[in-house]
């Protein structure tokens, strides 16, 4: 049984996206170490990336083989961090201009103290056999992992140490869960397969099991600058926003110029000046101006996988997936620089 749910692991969180890199993605598999580290390549910044963060004005990615980079020129060059790992990494946090974690395969959490200039273990669990696919800090000391078959880790001293603490959910099943995220004014929300929903409102001590819209992978969740207020989102387009901690839900509608999109979603930020942006499979990417309540969609020529997006300081967005780090207008259009 546990085989067969291996299976279904992959349709996680950027799994939507790594589909259309599965070679690489067994090749990063087969090649992990518990000792090695990432191999260093002039080239990473195009290799498979899945997570795009800030580390204050710095930009930080992470993807494929362990490959973590960053930038200081807002996405012109970038340096690539040596990481303790050739495990694919699926996410990336950063509580402040310092310290930050990332999150991945074998159930590996790492984490840095300087910008994400260099990083080092915390934990893995081999036995797992399975991937963390999201991780949040609530503060330096307290934060939150989860991933495949159910997995919800915790920490209360800065990763020092982690718990198991799955049972405080109602998933008998071990449903995969894929994100996490903070919702203002309220707690902490967790999205999964078959549609799953968590919510917390008490920094994570106790769970309640949501009713959710949708029976279908969620494949991530955000809040929005609005108190309460938060979007899940994940295959064949399907975008969901409550205003309420998931009390009540309301289908987003997105529709590009011909048709309804129908492309799996699998990223989110929230940027400086409060929009909202998504972004998906077949270069997908939306766009909110009004906290999430409706969305401009933007199909990229090159139709690219996106797994990932990330603000710039002039406006435009670093997008991450497929070929790596792409640097766009706030639209999602390849920048144009000098």
């Amino acid at each position: 049984m546990r085989e067969q749910n291996r299976r279904l692991a992959w349709p996680l969180a950027a799994a939507a996206v790594l589909a259309l890199a599965l070679g690489t993605w067994v090749d990063s598999v087969q090649a992990a170490a518990a000792d090695e580290y990432s191999t260093e390549s002039a080239k990473a910044s195009q290799s498979l990336l899945i997570g795009a963060t800030h580390a204050g004005k710095r930009l930080v990615v992470v993807g494929d083989r362990g490959h973590i980079l960053f930038s200081d020129d807002q996405g012109t060059t970038w340096t690539q961090a040596r990481v303790p790992t050739r495990q694919l990494l699926t996410a990336v946090f950063f509580l402040d201009d310092k310290r930050g974690w990332a999150v991945g395969h074998d159930a590996q959490i790492l984490t840095s103290n300087d910008g994400g200039a260099t990083w080092s273990k915390q934990f893995e669990d081999l036995a797992r056999e399975a991937p963390l696919l999201d991780v949040t800090f609530l503060d330096a000391q307290h934060g939150f992992a989860v991933g495949a078959y159910g997995a919800l880790l915790e920490t209360t001293d800065g990763g020092q140490h982690w718990q198991d603490v799955a049972a405080r959910l109602d998933n008998p099943d071990q449903l995969h869960l894929n994100g996490i995220a903070r919702v203002r004014d309220a707690g902490l929300f967790i999205v999964g397969e078959q549609g799953g929903m968590f919510r917390s409102a008490d920094n994570g001590q106790t769970w309640a099991k949501v009713q959710g819209p949708y029976e279908g992978s969620l494949f991530g969740v955000i809040g929005t600058s609005t108190p309460h207020t938060l979007l899940a989102y994940g295959l064949r387009g399907n975008l969901f926003r409550s205003a309420d901690f998931g009390d009540s839900w309301r289908p987003i509608e997105l529709k590009t110029a011909r048709a309804t999109l129908e492309f799996g979603l699998a990223g989110a930020t929230l940027v400086e000046d409060g929009s909202l942006v998504l972004v998906g499979n077949g270069g997908s990417v939306l766009r909110s101006t009004d906290d999430g309540q409706t969305f401009s969609v933007y199909n990229r020529a090159d139709r690219i996988a996106l797994a990932g997006v990330s603000g710039l300081a002039n406006g435009g967005l670093l997008l991450v997936g497929q070929g790596g780090v792409h640097l766009a207008t706030a639209q999602g259009a390849d920048e144009v620089r000098p």
